[in-house]
């Protein structure tokens, strides 16, 4: 057996599992096999990150300035868009097939005891997520890392990710998602995610909602947490379009970093640069010194945030974002519209049933001159005429295609009649997978082919 099917045979049993969309509040469960491990997670320092959007970037963001100051780092973020390993980086890369194989057979024999000890009480046995998460902090503590950046996977307060202590707590912007899970207003949803906020830990905030804000100031004064706010105590100066990218000017809370450029498109980008910044200098730099300018210009540089804005197709031009909800999608339209040239843009587009399509789809329709309408690989995909129909109350024109690579073939051909037109393929993180596949398969980026 090849390191590689020892690393598939672990993904095919969590697989096995109850899935990602099946969530309770237990983190006590994940909490007993780490107690059992002996607390891997407490072996280095810890990043947590949770929020409604921009997670994903910003942790990258982090992970990125963090190693580039020498520090050894671990990241856990998700879902993934190809292989399962890309969700635990170390030192900026996948994990390595054999580790992830040798950490599975390190958590087996607690995995079982603890699955037991569930029957008995006569709950569910281990999540995927909840392994996943074990795994990853049992891989940190293997490597060793000096620091782990953690995305939450869902909420904060109970998510399987909180058995980490972060030493800096990092919320971005608090939007409406997973409101059956989380509640159904800004407030609640804020109070689950900042139970992510430990005794003595320092906390950097996005921007938020009056309410969302609220909360989290009270959750870091009971935690006797320090509190640092995008536009009060950091924030975004200036943000200027470049080649690739932007060029941005930070201020941050030891000093300011000018002419910054970062690698991806959108000005919440640009937002999410300088949460990142402020977490890192409130880790490396907690009594507000100014990290080296060079290191933070590498730093940013390096970043990459793959299946965000990222173009995978030219002649004609294609771009896949993985936005799946109407917060996310509305950052989307806004750098298409500030950051690209395009006079139309044909949209590919396919949404998971347990996202809010309706929402998602008025983002879009300002934006969609042409909608190619498709289903992620998954079966909890919303139906490809359900969503035309959406498209469709809009008066904007649209057509049902069988699945993502005839959606695609369809959409490029109906681009490349003009060098005015584009594709974005974007609605769930599933079809974004797909979408960097396909690309990659067919060669998007030698141009269009019949």
């Amino acid at each position: 057996m090849t390191e590689r099917d020892r690393a598939d045979a672990v993904y095919a049993a969590l697989l096995r599992r109850q899935g990602e969309q099946w969530v309770q509040p237990r983190v006590e469960r994940t909490r007993r096999v780490l107690e059992l491990l002996d607390d891997p997670q407490r072996t280095y320092r810890v990043v947590h990150v949770t929020g409604t959007n921009g997670k994903t970037s910003t942790s990258r963001m982090i992970e990125s300035l963090l190693r580039v100051h020498g520090l050894r780092t671990g990241l856990f973020t998700s879902p993934h868009l190809e292989r399962f390993t890309e969700r635990i980086m170390i030192d900026g890369e996948p994990i390595q097939d054999a580790a992830v194989a040798d950490a599975w057979e390190e958590i087996a024999p607690f995995v079982d005891l603890v699955d037991a000890e569930l029957a008995a009480a006569g709950d569910a046995s281990l999540t995927f997520f909840e392994l996943l998460t074990v795994l990853a902090f049992v891989a940190f503590a293997d490597a060793p890392v000096d620091v782990a950046v953690v995305e939450v996977g869902m909420g904060g307060a109970w998510d399987s990710t909180n058995t980490a202590d972060g030493d800096v707590a990092v919320i971005a912007p608090v939007g409406m998602d997973h409101a059956d899970r989380l509640g159904d207003t800004i407030a609640a949803i804020a109070t689950v995610k900042s139970g992510i906020i430990k005794p003595g830990a320092a906390v950097v905030s996005a921007a938020q909602q009056p309410e969302a804000a609220e909360v989290i100031a009270r959750a870091a004064l009971a935690a006797g947490a320090s509190l640092a706010v995008e536009g009060r105590d950091f924030g975004l100066d200036a943000q200027r379009l470049a080649v690739g990218g932007q060029l941005l000017d930070l201020r941050g809370l030891g000093g300011v970093y000018e002419e910054q450029y970062l690698p991806l498109y959108g000005a919440h980008q640009g937002r999410n640069a300088v949460l990142a910044l402020a977490a890192v200098e409130s880790l490396l730099a907690p009594e507000g010194e100014r990290l080296s300018p060079d290191l933070v210009t590498e730093g940013f540089a390096e970043t990459t945030s793959p299946g965000r804005l990222q173009l995978v197709g030219t002649a004609p031009t294609v771009l896949v974002d993985a936005a799946h909800n109407p917060h996310g999608v509305h950052a989307l339209v806004e750098a298409l519209r500030d950051a690209f040239d395009f006079d139309e843009w044909g949209i590919v587009f396919g949404v998971l049933a347990d996202k809010d399509a309706p929402g998602i789809v008025a983002e879009l329709a300002p934006v969609a001159a042409q909608v190619f309408a498709t289903a992620p690989a998954s079966e909890r995909a919303r139906d490809a005429d359900a969503v035309a129909d959406l498209f469709e109350r809009h008066d904007i024109p649209v057509t049902v295609h069988p699945d993502l690579a005839d959606a695609a073939d369809a959409a490029r051909a109906w681009a490349s009649s003009s060098e005015r037109r584009a594709v974005i393929i974007v609605g769930s993180v599933v079809l974004a997978g797909e979408a960097l596949a396909l690309a990659d398969a067919g060669d998007w980026k030698a141009g269009w082919t019949a």
